[in-house]
């Protein structure tokens, strides 16, 4: 049926089921005469079973998609995989999704891709609208594909960093809807910038007719910005959404999906692709779906939510303790930031030297985000770099939860993070203590005298 099993398959069946489909691939033929340049000859035997002898890969030189007759095994796992990966999107509640393949390139690369597959139907075009957010694969993506973006800073609501619609809006009628090759949007981010407003973007893209991408990097595991999506497509326009391999499925990095609601605009961008490719993140990801079945997936995802709530309350009653904040970010549902004022206002290397210290106490994903640093990337110079905007009110600290986090992971954070804050509290008043002996002992002095 091509559909992900509701119940998970043992470890041993899926090894019959992928050695079945090795032994159709013809590098695996007892007696096959290899007289081309690519066989499937393998000199270690290692890799080989590492790759269960499907070393094909998938696609032909033309086509990322195409069946290729000596790999009958290795072209049945590519559209296995696809269908299942299919299956899991309309599950995750994107229902109208009408085809993804599997890339192996990761989500930057991907979405890549899909802009020099619009490059053919907007000729005049040089421009890409991208709502600011501060993470430079997404950027490098654009600029890669020789198109100039064009940044839309974003707007400050109470905690939050959204979509200034009506910047983007104007910004279409000054350099004329012909010459921008799309909008270029974003669900899964860091706190305190939350999902663009997809809705509002995808009808201002119907009805100027510009194609509209999604960069969904993580947003499969969460219902909100599938929904997202699920309605821009419904109110207006989508033409693709992309999302990573890692970051939902937990496999090792180095795949994406591409998705999409026009069945032949994602087969022209699987064309797009110039020769074969691995079939490593199709395999990878084959395996684990296959291993959590609809049901295990669906738990993840139930637990990924559980979790976010446990971290959100938790972090604010840490937040409280140290007399900082959690910012109210209601429209993120992965990512959270707590303010760092204090830290900031004692001292300017201390935001920083937080992240130095969580990071040496084993505390990975944490991100300590300074007010007012400038980074330069690809010639485009970007204030308050990581924060996504120019000037944003006050230092903070992000966590998220994630698909695959566990309870045991948010305690020794919050345990780790209160321990580095105490750190710094102990420190600020010693300072302060020296600082009131010092300036007493002065005063004295000078009585003295």
């Amino acid at each position: 049926q091509g559909k992900c099993p509701e119940d998970g398959w043992d470890e041993s069946t899926i090894e019959l089921f992928l050695h079945e489909l090795a032994i159709m691939d013809s590098n695996n033929f007892l007696g096959n005469c290899g007289v081309g340049e690519r066989e499937g000859r393998v000199a270690s035997g290692l890799v080989a079973r590492r790759h269960y002898r499907l070393i094909h890969g998938i696609g032909r030189s033309g086509d990322i998609s195409a069946v290729q007759p000596k790999a009958a095994g290795s072209s049945l796992l590519n559209k296995l995989t696809n269908s299942l990966v299919l299956d899991i999107i309309k599950l995750a509640g994107v229902r109208t999704v009408t085809n993804c393949f599997v890339v192996p390139m990761a989500t930057g690369m991907s979405l890549t891709l899909c802009f020099l597959t619009l490059r053919h139907k907007r000729p005049k075009a040089k421009y890409i609208i991208w709502p600011r957010i501060d993470q430079k694969s997404c950027f490098k993506s654009m600029i890669t594909a020789g198109f100039e973006p064009v940044v839309i800073e974003n707007v400050l609501e109470g905690d939050e960093l959204r979509t200034d619609i009506k910047a983007v809006e104007a910004k279409i009628k000054a350099l004329g809807a012909e010459n921008i090759l799309c909008v270029h949007s974003t669900t899964s981010c860091f706190a305190p910038r939350v999902p663009d407003r997809l809705e509002e973007l995808a009808v201002i893209c119907a009805s100027y007719d510009i194609p509209h991408i999604v960069n969904n990097a993580y947003g499969v595991q969460s219902s909100k910005c599938m929904h997202l999506i699920q309605q821009g497509a419904r109110m207006g326009r989508i033409d693709a959404f992309v999302q990573s391999l890692d970051k939902n499925f937990m496999v090792p990095v180095g795949g994406a999906i591409i998705a999409g609601f026009s069945e032949s605009f994602i087969q022209e961008i699987s064309k797009m692709y110039p020769g074969r490719a691995s079939a490593s993140p199709s395999l990878d990801v084959l395996i684990t779906l296959l291993s959590l079945g609809t049901s295990g997936y669906k738990q993840l995802l139930k637990e990924r939510k559980e979790m976010f709530s446990y971290l959100s309350s938790e972090l604010k009653k840490l937040a409280d303790v140290h007399n900082e904040r959690l910012l109210d970010t209601p429209h993120n549902p992965i990512s959270l930031a707590m303010s760092l004022k204090n830290l900031d206002e004692n001292n300017d290397a201390a935001v920083t030297q937080l992240g130095s210290m969580l990071f040496t106490r084993q505390v990975s994903g944490a991100r300590v985000v300074p007010c007012g640093s400038v980074q330069t990337v690809n010639n485009y110079t970007f204030k308050g770099f990581m924060s996504h905007t120019n000037d944003y009110p006050c230092a903070y600290l992000n966590a998220a939860s994630a698909i695959g986090i566990k309870k045991q992971d948010v305690d020794t954070f919050l345990k780790r993070l209160d321990k580095c804050l105490k750190t710094f509290r102990k420190e600020t008043k010693k300072e302060k203590i020296v600082d009131e002996i010092s300036s007493s002992n002065t005063s004295s002095e000078q009585h003295e005298g």
